[in-house]
Order: structure tokens, then sequence, then C-alpha cells
């Protein structure tokens, strides 16, 4: 009778897995699936009282539990610019389109007057989160687009890069470690992991070696193919930073900007809200300032700085399992 539904909170922009009680037309799906193929019976184990008078008659629609800026940067790339008054279907809540207009206009994606720039129409062109989607456009810039779309496409391949066998656990951490050397943090770590796997000539043996998902890898290489044909198509052309790290962090910075936690003295991190904390990388507070003037004054990065934080790059994960997303 229970199920786990992704939810999105404008207020806090973060997304959760939560567990919550299905619908009618949910658990009669469900009991559809006994006896598809012989024989068989749905057992419930909740009462039919429960089922009529506790249940809704269906699941809250996707959109109005969703992130909605990608969806409002593909409707403002048909031209479509009264988001207000569209027709929605299943009309999303007015706060999550104007949490979506913010993030795209932070992003610069829309301009003042809520009209899409060209840095949004190269953004819409990929069919990444919008965030992810900058980091790749603002890649030009720094002259690393061709290890940002590999790092996109280790994080959008899924997270499960490296496994740990039981009998084998030392190892694996060995191995692990061995990606996170002089601590260039996660993302860089997933770009050597891809990097190491090229150079073995996509060796399954070398996936072995290292405790690496073969799966995971020749997905991650699906999409970066598909993400360098886009590059092509957005006229950014193919360049490597040549080892330059900070390039690589500031183009991701870029992105993900917005959401900031700082390491207080004690190792713990201070952020907006509360949140476990996936995909870290640090940075240099001042590049805040360099790269989003529009969203940090330079008196509160020396304020930061002064009390010995340091702010870091990372995919925050509500409590358990949350749909994995940057975050600074």
């Amino acid at each position: 009778g229970f199920c786990k539904v992704r939810s999105y909170n404008p207020r806090t922009g973060m997304e959760s897995l939560l567990v919550a009680p299905v619908s009618k037309a949910s658990a009669d799906q469900r009991a559809g699936r006994s006896g598809r193929t012989g024989p068989g019976k749905c057992f419930r184990l909740y009462t039919e009282y429960n089922f009529r008078k506790d249940l809704d008659d269906d699941m809250v629609p996707e959109i109005q539990r969703s992130n909605l800026a990608s969806v409002v940067l593909a409707l403002k790339t048909l031209g479509i610019n009264d988001l207000v008054s569209f027709d929605f279907m299943d009309p999303p809540a007015a706060e999550s389109v104007i949490r979506a207009l913010e993030e795209l206009f932070a992003l610069g994606a829309l301009n003042s007057r809520g009209e899409l720039t060209k840095t949004g129409r190269r953004m819409a062109e990929f069919p990444l989160d919008p965030m992810l989607s900058k980091a790749i456009v603002a890649s030009e810039m720094y002259g690393c687009s061709e290890e940002v779309i590999t790092i996109a496409s280790m994080l959008s391949a899924g997270n499960a890069v490296f496994y740990r066998p039981k009998d084998k656990q030392v190892h694996a951490d060995a191995a692990r470690r061995g990606f996170h050397a002089d601590n260039v943090g996660d993302h860089i770590a997933l770009l050597n992991v891809y990097s190491a796997w090229k150079e073995s000539g996509y060796s399954p043996q070398w996936c072995r070696e290292n405790f690496v998902q073969q799966r995971t890898m020749r997905r991650a290489r699906d999409v970066r193919d598909q993400l360098e044909s886009l590059l092509e198509r957005v006229e950014i052309a193919p360049c490597s930073s040549a080892g330059d790290h900070d390039a690589v962090r500031k183009a991701i910075t870029a992105g993900y900007f917005r959401h900031a936690a700082r390491l207080q003295r004690d190792g713990s991190s201070y952020a907006p809200s509360r949140a476990g904390r996936r995909q870290v990388t640090e940075l240099k507070p001042e590049w805040l300032v360099e790269i989003a003037p529009h969203y940090y004054e330079r008196k509160d990065v020396e304020l930061a700085s002064s009390q010995g934080g340091r702010a870091h790059n990372t995919d925050r994960r509500r409590h358990r399992h949350v749909d994995s997303y940057f975050d600074v």
C-alpha cells in the first residue's frame, strides 16, 4: 500500500524521495500484474475500507511535484512566454513556476523581461538539467568542454560507478582513493575514472581490477557521444584544459553557484537547508563573486573566508534518496 514518490519543494529547492500511500489507480494497476502470464492472485496488506476511504483516486501528477526549470526552458524555446495562462493539462503551483523562472534568470537563460537569451537557447539543446547545461555552455569560456561533458556524462549515467564486494572491501576502497589522489574532489575523480578507462581501451578487465561498474561506464560513454555531437550544434569547439582542474571547477561552479555550502572549522558544512551531500568538490570562495556577481556580494565571501570557511561544490541528497543535483 505504499510507494516512493519524488517530491520537489520550491521553497527550499530540494527534491526528496518520500514514502507515500499508493493511489487506487496504482493499486489496481499493480493487481493487474498478477495473472498476466498465468493464473495468479493479488493479496493487499490493507483493508477494503482503507482502499475506498483513505487512498486517493490518482497520484499527484509529476509536473506538480517536480522542479519545472527544464519544462519552463522548453516552453520558452517554443516561443511560449505567457506561462501563467498556459493551458497545462495539470497546472503546477504558481510558486514552482516562479522558482523555475528565478533559477533560469540567475543562470542567464532569461533576461530581465523573461525572454530567452542566447545562453538559454544553447542550454535548451542539451537534454539535461539546466544547471548542468549551463556548466557545459560555460566550459567554452574556460577551455574545458571535453572535461565537462565527460563529468556530465558520468553524472547522468547513474551513481553506481564503484562497487564494493564484501570479500575485497580493502582493495575496493584503495582503488577508489586512487582516483581521488591530491584531494581533487568527486567531480574530478569521476573525470579520472573515465579518462583511465578510455586509456585502457574501454577494457572490461580494467573495470574489474578497479572495482568500477562496466555497465555504468558504457552508459556514460553513450551519453558522452551524444553530448559531444550537441557541442557542434551549439557551436562550442571541443577543447581541453590540459590538466587545469581549476578551469573545470569554475565551469561547474558557473552552473551550480546558487547552492552554497561552507565548511566549518569543526569539519561540518553549513547550507541553507539540512541535507546529505554527495559529489563534493572544493572551490575558492572568490570564484562565486567572479562567476556570479549578480548573486553574491564580495563582503559575504570575505566574511566566510575570515571565519575559516571553504565553499564546496556538492550534490545534495535530502536525507536518504533524492535525485542527484549539484550544490555549491
